[in-house]
């Protein structure tokens, strides 16, 4: 894993040249981190809180010099003014500066950073006391999008992507007793970012996810995969058969190491590798099957050495059969819909029990099966939240319109984020798919970048589908024909459409004739804007009825698509965006919701759950 932690990092120097600079030195400066798998079942000590912060207006000199190198001796070694004598540190100080909580994003805690994008440093003390034969990392759940962390005025790491965890071996900086850390996070927009300049949901900065040390022997657990073997074909009959592993970090070759599920009454020992790695298979006799319907979950310990941790994970077998989808060996239909990382009620980053609880009770009163997790990695409580509720997930990596797709750089990037998601999530059963992008323009840099990741995808995580949300289909008069040639890539492929919003009216959808590969597909977007509490006629646009009228007949038109086999609205819930301006419409939101983002349900959501319960849009047949 620590490969791709050694290419290099680009930071911005000047909003105007930053996405150009590259800086292979920083890399070299910085420690090798690792991501350790299930942190959030790992004893740790949280720095979550209030930390205090400091707003850097743009060219940010204080984190970057004049060739956009990031800068060691300025607000990351935490001095104090000497207000009576002595030169001056850079005009700061941390200790007497405002406080944010942490997680969260700075865009909805400062009213004066509501539509910042920039550099906001933060600062908190804390007190630790190390412990002999051990290692100590630095955890950041997510921060957005560019982060540089020092611990006691020394650099510790770097990360570049606002979705996904990073971990920092800060061992050898911590001290007995009193301690500091300072991280700078800049959510700065550039071309070759991951998402790129524009996307439709807002770009809210800062340390959106939880913080925390973590302690584990200096030989550890950091990497374990725990599945049902996926065999060329499944039967229901068949013993079920585990397989998997447990990396060791700093372990190297001859180490024990056990796996144990007590209330499966299975036990399978292995010894790792040179690289640290123990594989193994183990047969399961009555092995109970994760499925929507009994979302079973078991005690899975994982144990070597000094180290032990247990995790709750599911075992099920998902994969395709001409166009039909099947969970376990069964055809299954998956009814759902999109979902951002919005928060509903208080706003900003969804990142608490609180917001994951309401959004999955959104979900079940639309009676959804599925939901798809647009248009990046979510926080990890989703997913132990989907695993334990019997919500299928479609989990994605934000490449979204924009990218670059020809430059060897930007697709390095994007390994690395989709690396972090699957390593992260590959033991929630909850997930059955693995998304490479969401809308991205038919040409050839980019269905060579796209099917290269999807194989990549598919070599780090052989028991998942592999899937992307298109557009672009050609339309002749009433005829729709799918033919972009990233299709064979993918094992099932997602469909974005707005017939009745962007394009005709709700009435035209039923006399569409659409022409498909002979795949499984996903109506994976689709749907009409309404302000909850605006009414009207079924014509008059941002009206609710006129959003029931267009789902009705997106309905229709669904049903008679054979290869359908989910759909998934858009979207679950009304979510902020910097690109929807329409006052006493929008105000900042897209209004596409079922629900508004006070959860409040619009007449779309009856016409939603009528439809899941009593007349499903697609059949698993």
């Amino acid at each position: 894993m620590n490969g791709w932690s050694r290419k290099s990092f680009c930071f911005a120097a000047l909003a105007v040249v930053a996405s150009l600079l590259m800086s292979s030195a920083l890399a070299a400066q910085t420690p090798l981190r690792t991501l350790i798998v299930g942190v959030d079942h790992r004893k740790a000590v949280s720095l979550n809180g209030p930390w205090h912060y400091l707003v850097e207006q743009p060219p940010s000199r204080e984190l970057y010099d004049g060739e956009g190198r990031i800068r060691d001796n300025g607000y990351a070694l935490n001095t104090h003014p000497n207000i009576s004598s002595g030169p001056h540190n850079s005009e700061y100080d941390f200790s007497t500066a405002p406080v944010m909580n942490i997680p969260g994003d700075w865009n909805t805690q400062d009213p004066t950073l509501f539509r910042f994008e920039g550099v906001v440093w933060f600062q908190r003390d804390f007190s630790f006391q190390p412990a002999p034969g051990t290692r100590t990392f630095f955890h950041v759940g997510a921060a957005n999008y560019r982060s540089v962390v020092w611990i006691n005025g020394k650099r510790l790491c770097n990360h570049e992507g606002g979705f996904t965890p990073f971990d920092c071996d800060a061992t050898a900086l911590l001290a007995p007793g009193n301690n500091f850390v300072v991280v700078a996070v800049d959510s700065t927009r550039h071309q070759d970012d991951i998402p790129s300049v524009s996307y439709d949901w807002f770009n809210y900065g800062g340390i959106t996810r939880d913080v925390s040390l973590v302690t584990v022997p200096s030989s550890f657990i950091d990497d374990y995969d725990v599945h049902l073997k996926h065999a060329s074909s499944f039967s229901a009959a068949d013993t079920p058969v585990l397989a998997g592993y447990v990396h060791m970090e700093g372990a190297g070759a001859g180490k024990q190491v056990t796996i144990r599920i007590p209330e499966a009454r299975v036990s399978a020992e292995a010894v790792t590798d040179a690289d640290g790695k123990a594989s193994f298979e183990v047969r399961a006799a009555g092995l109970q099957l994760w499925s929507p319907q009994s979302p079973k979950l078991y005690n899975v310990e994982f144990r070597s050495g000094n180290d032990a941790i247990t995790d709750a994970i599911g075992f099920r077998d998902i994969r395709v059969d001409g166009t039909r989808i099947l969970l376990n060996g069964k055809s299954i239909a998956l009814l759902g819909a999109n979902m951002h990382a919005e928060a509903p009620v208080r706003g900003g980053r969804a990142n608490t029990e609180e917001d994951v609880k309401n959004i999955f009770g959104m979900l079940h009163q639309i009676h959804a099966n599925f939901v798809r997790l647009a248009h990046y990695p979510h926080d990890e409580r989703m997913l132990r939240m989907a695993d334990h509720e019997g919500i299928l997930v479609w989990s994605e990596i934000p490449l979204w319109q924009r990218i670059s797709f020809s430059k060897p750089e930007v697709y390095d990037k994007a390994v690395v984020m989709l690396h972090e998601m699957i390593r992260r999530d590959r033991n929630k059963a909850a997930i059955i798919f693995w998304s490479v992008s969401n809308e991205t323009p038919n040409n050839a840099d980019r269905t060579h970048f796209l099917t290269n990741l999807a194989n990549e995808a598919r070599h780090e995580d052989p028991t998942r589908l592999i899937t992307s949300a298109l557009i672009g289909p050609k339309v002749s008069e009433d005829r729709v024909v799918q033919e972009d040639p990233l299709m064979p890539a993918l094992d099932v492929v997602g469909q974005n459409q707005y017939i009745g919003w962007y394009e005709g009216t709700a009435e035209e959808a039923d006399r569409k004739t659409w022409v498909l590969p002979q795949k499984p597909f996903i109506m994976s977007e689709f749907g009409a804007e309404a302000k909850f509490g605006n009414h009207g006629g079924i014509h008059d646009r941002w009206t609710e009825e006129q959003q029931v009228n267009v789902l009705r007949h997106q309905f229709d038109m669904i049903r008679k698509i054979p290869q359908m086999r989910g759909v998934t609205p858009w979207v679950l819930m009304d979510f902020r965006s910097s690109t929807r301006n329409i006052p006493r419409l929008q105000d900042g939101y897209n209004r596409k919701g079922l629900f508004s983002e006070k959860m409040e349900p619009k007449q779309s959501v009856p016409l939603v759950k009528h439809a899941y319960t009593e007349d499903p849009p697609v059949k698993p047949e």
